[in-house]
């Protein structure tokens, strides 16, 4: 037993768990490789800033000349206006005209007076049309639509600008062949000859000289706008980020990601390691002085540095994609790890964590000072995952603390509501749904790691699952014991800040193995007692004390968790059959007693809620041979029963206190008179005669 609060000086290292030590520390040189590896690039430009908003850092003077680079708008603007202007190429073909009065020539064949007007009139129109130049029909109607009025021509390597609206297409050739005819031809009779077989498209269009051509305009486009010298303020502290500052801050950031202008990358490098391993064994110390049993299990130290790596990565890889940390659920740290553990080991997991995320995002004070707050709001808002209700209420607490604390940190640097941003709502919004995800996590971590969250105790503590109700049937007397003894344990452990849930369910499976043999114990007996018959004081305590290992038997058949399994084994600790142990020593009063054969197997309680239940059971159980229930006689019962367990030891491996025990014994004393309704014990009438 624990004489009030731990003494550092009083700490022991066993020697024996040195191994177990050093597998732990390794775990924690992992997690701090692993965090180390995945910090943020050491150049990252570590401030938020949006186009029209007030500048709140502090002022920035450049350590380094750059140039001022053109925002991707500006560029494209002057693409534009300069593509406006560009003409696209265009080759001429000269065959193509031969090429069509040779097919004229053929389908003409030799003329007559009759045909020769109409085979020099197309032949004069050929050449007239394919000197203006013939383009496709789909290229014409494209420029039109663009808005371009011209292209280059080359012809036998001279090129020239030439207007668009000079050209014709194939249909309209046509049609100045037809409308151009003198009166002295018949059109019906010209249109007989299918001119448009001999007209075709001469400008063509060139694609690869069009592109170069255009490459080498735009790389005309200066990319820079200016120059700041080494020492010129950037930007001061309440200025608004106009266009100009907007460009920049932007080419400020560029130049220190690209090109390592601000700081030595061995020194950054050594500092990012010095932080994560001080952060590291500061939660290794918290380990080693105040929860010991962390660093002999290893399972539950690698658990809590799991969750401070995985967060510590999410945060970086929502960093580099540039997505806002807010929508990470950090609140989801101390709600899991107050679910199998301790509050105060939840909050420095929590704590821990955004320590070390505080370096990863920019503006790191408004980041660490919102989810400090939101670590210990929701510690405070849900101590317990019982129900799935829970969890909603607690994530809207989560989401309006968060609105709130973050428009009162804005408040204090834009000094408007009309500057304050609405987008960090929906990152808060999608931050508390993902909180929603705590229950389903919670139980894959109990399976992955054999943990027992108050969700899968309240599960347990149904009683009509199928154990319980063979268990009332076998053994009615000794069930209606157990929902006794849970009753008083869960009112303890409220009473000293122990675990209700947890000893509450406990209790009521603590005597399960009373099953195999429910006639064998007082409470299950109607007038006949075994143990007379059997005449054997040793057999007798075999028989009482295998019920613990009976129930721990059930208890692995059933599947219950090993916390629970740990109340059926310490539940009578190391103690004895008093009964029968007092019987042999006076039935044989000169025979050596065989000590091992009266004692319980253990091992004694080493938790609060296994001790309440020790002494729950044992007041209980004794309470009903009490002749009648007056305030002392519950009073000297409570007092002898613990006072008896304390001076044989069985609380010596206990982390309770002599005021917790106090405690509990008030509290069983108030219960028991209030379950057995004691009355005041009224005054008889003296005789006077």
């Amino acid at each position: 037993m624990k004489q009030g609060m731990f003494n550092i000086s009083s700490t022991s290292f066993d020697k024996k768990d040195l191994l177990k030590y050093l597998m732990v520390g390794a775990i924690f040189i992992l997690a701090g490789f692993v965090i180390f590896e995945f910090f943020p690039n050491i150049n990252k430009f570590q401030y938020t800033y949006e186009k029209g908003s007030p500048w709140k850092y502090e002022e920035i003077t450049s350590p380094f000349a750059f140039e001022i680079r053109k925002s991707k708008d500006d560029i494209e603007r002057e693409e534009k206006e300069l593509l406006e202007k560009f003409a696209p190429v265009y080759n001429y073909d000269a065959t193509a005209l031969q090429k069509s009065k040779k097919l004229l020539k053929e389908k003409f064949g030799q003329t007559d007076d009759a045909t020769a007007p109409y085979y020099k009139y197309i032949e004069s129109q050929l050449n007239s049309i394919y000197k203006k130049g013939i383009i496709s029909a789909a290229d014409m109607d494209e420029y039109i639509e663009a808005g371009t009025t011209t292209i280059r021509l080359v012809n036998e390597k001279v090129s020239k600008e030439t207007p668009i609206s000079n050209l014709l297409t194939t249909k309209t050739a046509y049609e100045k062949v037809i409308n151009e005819a003198p009166a002295s031809i018949n059109r019906n009779t010209l249109r007989d000859y299918n001119i448009s077989n001999y007209i075709t498209e001469n400008v063509k269009y060139d694609a690869d000289i069009t592109e170069s051509m255009r490459k080498e305009l735009l790389h005309t486009i200066s990319l820079t706008k200016g120059q700041i010298q080494s020492g010129e303020k950037i930007i001061d502290r309440g200025d608004i980020i106009t266009d100009e500052k907007f460009d920049i801050l932007n080419s400020y950031k560029q130049e220190i990601e690209a090109n390592n202008q601000l700081k030595n990358t061995h020194q950054v490098a050594c500092g990012q390691a010095i932080v994560i391993v001080c952060a590291l064994f500061v939660f290794f110390l918290y380990f080693f002085l105040f929860r010991k049993k962390f660093l002999v299990k290893k399972r539950d130290s690698a658990f809590m540095l799991s969750l401070v790596t995985i967060f510590c990565i999410l945060t970086s890889c929502a960093v580099r994609h540039e997505v806002s940390p807010y929508v990470i659920p950090y609140a989801l740290i101390p709600i899991v790890v107050a679910s199998f553990f301790d509050t105060r080991t939840a909050l420095f997991t929590h704590l821990t964590t955004v320590l070390l995320c505080s370096f990863v995002v920019p503006h790191e004070f408004e980041f660490l000072f919102l989810q400090v707050l939101i670590g210990m709001v929701s510690i405070c808002t849900l101590k317990t995952v019982y129900q799935r209700s829970h969890l909603f209420r607690a994530g809207a607490i989560i989401f309006l603390a968060y609105i709130v604390l973050f428009y009162g940190f804005s408040l204090i640097h834009v000094r408007s509501m009309e500057q304050m941003s609405l987008e960090p709502i929906q990152y808060f919004f999608i931050n508390g749904i993902l909180l929603l995800f705590a229950y389903p996590l919670i139980y894959i971590i109990e399976k992955l790691f054999g943990y027992t969250s108050d969700a899968t105790l309240v599960e347990l503590a149904n009683t009509n699952n199928e154990l319980f109700r063979r268990f009332s049937e076998v053994a009615q007397a000794t069930f209606n014991h157990c929902m006794q003894v849970s009753n008083l344990a869960e009112a303890a452990a409220k009473t000293i800040g122990a675990n209700p849930m947890l000893v509450r369910t406990g209790a009521l499976y603590h005597d399960i193995g009373k099953m195999n043999n429910p006639t064998f114990f007082t409470e299950n007996q109607n007038g006949v007692n075994p143990h007379v018959e059997l005449n054997d004081e040793e057999k007798s305590a075999q028989i009482i004390i295998h019920h613990v290992t009976d129930g721990i038997e059930i208890a692995k058949k059933y599947g219950l968790p090993p916390k629970i399994q740990d109340f059926i084994m310490t539940h009578h600790g190391r103690g004895k059959t008093t009964y029968f142990y007092n019987t042999f020593k006076n039935k044989y009063p000169d025979k050596e007693v065989d000590e091992a054969m009266f004692t319980y197997p253990g091992p004694n309680p080493f938790t609060k809620e296994q001790t309440i239940l020790m002494m729950c059971d044992a007041v209980e159980a004794a309470s009903r041979s009490l002749n009648s229930y007056t305030d002392k006689n519950i009073n000297d019962l409570v007092e002898k029963i613990i006072n008896n367990q304390l001076n044989e030891g069985l609380y010596n491996d206990s982390p309770i206190t002599m005021k917790q025990i106090q405690l509990i014994k008030g509290v069983l004393k108030d219960k028991l008179k209030s379950l057995y309704h004691t009355r005041i014990v009224y005054p008889e009438l003296k005789n006077k005669n």
